[in-house]
């Protein structure tokens, strides 16, 4: 019984930041207040018309699209090569490739400033699109390398003894069996790119802004629930692009894998 306690408290605990944002985002009223005096749809519509929103979504979806091809094939050769190439201090090129978990947000996103005014870069998104390929390939590398590490080599053995080439056994066996790996990095990739903030914030403007930063801008001269409304939406999106991907990924058998 207390067990069940601890844990309907700890969920509840974890839990009651969200269910605050989305009861004040039905909020009638131009009031942050909770619980609301009313229901009213009245501020997702402020989002959907905010022109300063709709340049941001936009930008946040070329972006993380960029950001996660640039990532997926370099994070997926990386991850290999971890885990399968002959390579000389292996764990301290995970720790490189793994660093950027454990760097400040504020020194990352001060060193892209720097290397991005010496470059020219500001006023371009292609500085977004780096910072965003460094920050999510981390996941990208640790997703995949778990998959790698559950392969069975037989499989691939016996493709190769029955003639197929090493591309043909790449194309044909290893990627088809990493397809988990790829669709959980993928996913992976999307959603920390998509929220990423801190280091946007110092390496983008008005025009590149993308959405998180544009939240932000938004809260700083406003105090309605329209950024409640858009929180929101964007817990829901991430939340049903989680469950999805549990569902028929099977994301949790990924990591269930790891050994």
């Amino acid at each position: 019984m207390i067990p069940r306690l601890w844990v309907l408290g700890l969920v509840s605990f974890m839990t009651l930041p969200t269910l605050v944002v989305i009861g004040v985002s039905f909020n009638p009223t131009a009031i942050l207040s909770f619980p609301p005096a009313g229901l009213s749809l009245r501020w997702y519509a402020n989002v959907i018309t905010y022109p300063q929103f709709q340049r941001a979504a936009v930008n946040s979806l070329l972006v993380t699209a960029a950001a996660t091809a640039l990532a997926m094939p370099i994070g997926t050769a990386a991850a290999l090569a971890l885990a399968r190439g002959r390579l000389r201090l292996r764990s301290t090129w995970a720790t490189i490739l793994l660093s950027p978990l454990v760097v400040p947000g504020v020194a990352a996103g001060l060193g892209f400033l720097i290397l991005a005014a010496s470059l020219g870069l500001l006023r371009s998104r292609v500085v977004l699109v780096m910072a965003h390929a460094a920050l999510v390939l981390p996941f990208v590398v640790r997703s995949v390398w778990v998959s790698v590490e559950s392969l069975d080599p037989a499989l691939e053995r016996a493709a190769a003894s029955l003639g197929a080439t090493p591309w043909r056994v790449f194309r044909r066996v290893t990627l088809p069996l990493l397809r988990p790996g790829l669709l959980t990095a993928l996913l992976f990739a999307v959603i920390v790119s998509l929220n990423e903030f801190v280091v946007s914030l110092f390496i983008s403007n008005r025009v590149t802004e993308i959405l998180p930063v544009a939240m932000f801008t938004y809260v700083v001269n406003y105090t309605d629930p329209t950024i409640a409304a858009l929180s929101t939406l964007f817990i829901a999106s991430t939340f049903v692009a989680v469950w999805i991907a549990d569902r028929f990924l099977g994301l949790g058998g990924v990591f269930l894998h790891h050994r």
